[in-house]
């Protein structure tokens, strides 16, 4: 069955589809279109509609192909959809693939050199002379491949309503303010919008309006919100291996560190950042700096966690403060360097071989990534324990609205530290690993205490109270269940469980991370088939009490992840055994995000299963 094309009378009669679509870009890498999806992103968000935008993007420099998404929702579900209302294909080696991808109703732009055959009559197309029109372009030739991407941009910006004013201001922003290159790249736009208002005829029904929904967001990425975030919670020394997809969080340090961090009145900087060898080195100076008193972190991704990990264990054993970020990518092995995942979970609890806890914090926001940032480091200083935050590629280097980033509302919490006029209080007799105060945490020193009783031996094998070391069997014992009891201590710090509530619901919807998109429209969608659901999205393990409460007053919790296994399912089933016929699991991964759609279809599947 063929999908009728608007006429000029129905899209004047009011048969539009307003700020409710999705868009795909269908590139090349390193063909310089990041610049041209950020330019229509930014644009339309300025707009005041809601949207967000993805990167999907090979693992290469440049070449392979790159499709960029960006979701509009005037009512502000901004997940993946798996479904383009309008493509726009710029590479003949995907052309047929993107044609074929295109929702019936959809447009279709092309640049027009690509001549390659159009058989669908279900759509919308409009051809783009891309190169005709940047050969009227006055500028330099090499930089005549990068800028025509801009003629994609005027064209779309003509056809859907994009206010170009807005396209300028994008570009304003993306290229700092240099005149240059904003007038190289809005000219384009410019000629590119005129030529489509000349030549081309409306018979798509996608319209942009301006809306009001985005007054006081932000528009950022997780990675650079996580470096913020760490930067106003004290952040002091950064070591860190270039790895996908969380090299962008550690560039993000070296960009606003030089900006926020210099003493006033030296002008020196109060920060270290170094870009190690490897992975290893890289946690060996964070666990180093951590140890000697500075707020030391490290960033990485699955496999750099890997080589990571007997480190990790030994700050762990040896009681060291120290946060690492892990920007989840698909594994095992290298996997897929360039696609999103929620694999690391399990692996990141039990990391360290022997009995070994971690403390495990899920943003699930930009503002989380913020947030967590900062209270990463009280957690690692206040337990003297490392700090595994999780984050994902979709969140890492993707653009999400979000609030603007509120400033700590507490002094640093340092927690157990001993200085000089402790220690003469003390008469000099203190033990690092003494549990004085009966909840597992010891008390330390730090590099910089001048009182002579201040030292002590840090070491990774069998130690006593004063650090001595010893292969007893009491003394093991003993220092294995304090540790133990210091993870019961922690549980009430750690960022509970937000749960969202609906009238008359009967079943309960499980998360962590950035699967939050896509479950809050699936939950709309259920809703609109009489199927009422709360949600649950748990920030932090190890688990407290109040998910067992939570988890306990449903019938069904189905448990939605982005992994194989059911990683987050595995882990509640075998904390709250009594719970588990409680429990179902939704677990999917192709490395892209969930969509509200996949969610939607396996829980109304199930539901009238059980009916």
């Amino acid at each position: 069955m063929k999908t009728k094309i608007l006429t000029d009378e129905q899209i004047e009669t009011g048969t539009k589809i307003i700020n409710d679509f999705s868009i795909t870009v269908a590139t090349v890498n390193g063909s310089g279109s990041q610049t041209s999806n950020a330019a229509i992103l930014r644009a339309i968000f300025k707009m005041g509609i809601p949207v967000s935008g993805k990167n999907i993007f090979p693992s290469n420099i440049q070449g392979l192909p790159t499709w960029y998404t960006i979701r509009v929702n005037k009512h502000g579900f901004v997940a993946r959809k798996r479904e383009a209302d309008l493509l726009i294909s710029m590479n003949p080696a995907t052309f047929t693939q993107d044609l074929a991808s295109l929702k019936p109703g959809g447009a279709f732009f092309y640049a027009d050199d690509i001549r390659l055959p159009i058989t669908r009559e279900d759509i919308v197309t409009y051809p783009m002379p891309v190169k005709q029109l940047i050969r009227q372009v006055d500028i330099p030739a090499y930089l005549k491949d990068y800028v025509a991407n801009m003629v994609y941009v005027g064209i779309l910006a003509q056809m859907i309503g994009i206010d170009l004013d807005k396209i300028r201001q994008a570009l304003e922003f993306h290229f700092k303010g240099k005149a240059k290159p904003v007038e190289i790249n809005f000219g384009v736009v410019s000629l590119a919008a005129q030529w489509a208002k000349e030549n081309l005829e409306k018979k798509d029904p996608y319209f942009l309006e301006p809306m009001n929904a985005t007054a006081g967001l932000i528009l950022t990425d997780g990675n650079t919100a996580a470096a913020l975030g760490a930067i106003y919670g004290g952040v002091q020394f950064v070591s860190w291996y270039p790895i996908t997809p969380a090299t962008s969080l550690a560039e993000s340090l070296q960009t606003y560190l030089p900006k926020l961090r210099k003493d006033p009145e030296t002008g020196k900087n109060t920060y270290v950042v170094v870009q190690a060898e490897d992975e290893l080195a890289a946690i060996g100076m964070a666990i180093g700096a951590g140890w000697g008193g500075l707020r030391a972190m490290s960033s990485t991704s699955g496999p750099g966690l890997s080589l990571m990990t007997e480190y990790l264990g030994l700050g762990y054993f040896a009681e060291v403060p120290v946060v690492v970020w892990d920007i989840q990518r698909v594994g095992p092995s290298t996997g897929l360097p360039t696609r999103t995942s929620q694999g690391d979970l399990t692996f990141v609890a039990f990391m360290g071989h022997g009995d070994t806890q971690n403390i495990i914090l899920m943003p699930g926001s930009v503002n989380e990534c913020f947030e967590f940032a900062w209270k990463a480091f009280d957690l690692a200083e206040q337990y003297q324990t490392p700090v595994i935050v999780l984050s994902d590629l979709d969140f890492g280097m993707n653009q999400w609205m979000g609030k603007p980033f509120e400033y700590p509302d507490r002094p640093m919490q340092r927690g157990k530290v001993l200085w000089e006029e402790d220690l003469e209080r003390l008469n000099g007799k203190w033990a690092r690993y003494l549990d004085v105060d009966g909840d597992g945490v010891p008390y330390r020193t730090v590099i910089g205490n001048r009182h002579p009783k201040a030292a002590y031996f840090t070491r990774g094998t069998g130690h006593d109270e004063y650090a001595n070391y010893s292969e007893a069997p009491e003394d093991w014992h003993a220092l294995l269940n304090r540790l133990k009891k210091k993870f019961e201590t922690l549980k009430p710090s750690l960022p509970q469980p937000i749960v969202e509530e609906m009238p008359n619901a009967q079943i309960n919807l499980v998360s962590f991370g950035s699967t939050e998109p896509a479950i809050r429209e699936a939950r709309a969608l259920l809703h609109d088939e009489g199927i009422a659901s709360d949600f649950t999205r748990i920030r932090s393990y190890p688990f407290t009490d109040t998910v067992k409460e939570i988890c306990s007053q449903y019938e069904r919790n189905y448990i939605i992840e982005m992994n194989r296994d059911g990683q987050l399912h595995q882990l509640l089933r075998m904390h709250f055994p009594e719970l588990a016929p409680k429990m179902i699991s939704y677990a999917y991964t192709d490395g892209l995000p969930l969509t509200a759609k996949q969610i939607y279809d396996f829980i109304l599947l199930k539901e009238k299963q059980d009916e």
